[in-house]
């Protein structure tokens, strides 16, 4: 692999760094598509969906997530394969905001979007709009879920269209707080149904 370094002349320098290894294969698991659906589940060992110690890291991405109602993205956790839903979660969040054609901007640490030791929904992608040409997209990495000694890490970026016409991108971290192994995870609105958009998990070993 080589780094090509560039000036406002053109080609500057071109640096070797030699193969770049290690860095761990994205396996493919299950697709799920929302059509007006309350809430997207991924359990393990239902319908062909891992979520166990075969992985150390999962990879859930968001594609065109559009609302039937103006609301935020958000998940549970589950420990006894999705007969329950709702572990106590903490997480903390910072949003950048733009308007469209507008100087309304934000950058900051959100406390609306925080969650202490919550088992409702957590909140992982702020307000997504309605409007025919709004949704949202992202990802969320889950970390080692099948531990029995450790809490859940996972990290979270997702944008979206807000209903009143800006951009709207969450960064949000934190922990589903049981040394239990996680072993299914659900995805819903804060409020209304999923309309449509698709959900996919990976596993990364």
């Amino acid at each position: 692999m080589s780094i090509v370094k560039l000036n406002n002349r053109g080609i500057k320098d071109v640096t070797a760094l030699g193969s770049i290894t290690g860095l761990g294969n994205l396996t493919f698991i299950k697709k799920l598509t929302a059509s007006s659906s309350g809430t997207l589940s991924f359990v393990d060992g239902a319908s062909s969906v891992v979520l166990d110690n075969t992985y150390k890291e999962y990879l859930f991405t968001f594609n065109n997530i559009h609302p039937a109602s103006n609301s935020s993205l958000g998940f549970k956790a589950s420990i006894n394969g999705g007969s329950a839903y709702g572990i106590a979660t903490t997480t903390s969040a910072v949003m950048a905001e733009q308007g469209e054609g507008s100087d309304d901007s934000f950058l900051g640490y959100r406390t609306s979007q925080d969650h202490a030791e919550d088992t409702g929904l957590i909140k992982i992608g702020e307000s997504y709009g309605t409007d025919n040409d709004q949704s949202g997209s992202g990802f969320m990495h889950l970390f080692n879920p099948s531990s029995t000694t450790f809490v859940k890490n996972f990290i979270a970026q997702n944008h979206s269209c807000h209903p009143s016409d800006y951009t709207d991108h969450a960064f949000v971290g934190g922990y589903i707080n049981t040394t239990s192994a996680v072993n299914a995870i659900q995805f819903a609105m804060t409020t209304g149904n999923i309309d449509a958009g698709d959900i996919c998990l990976y596993g990364i070993k």
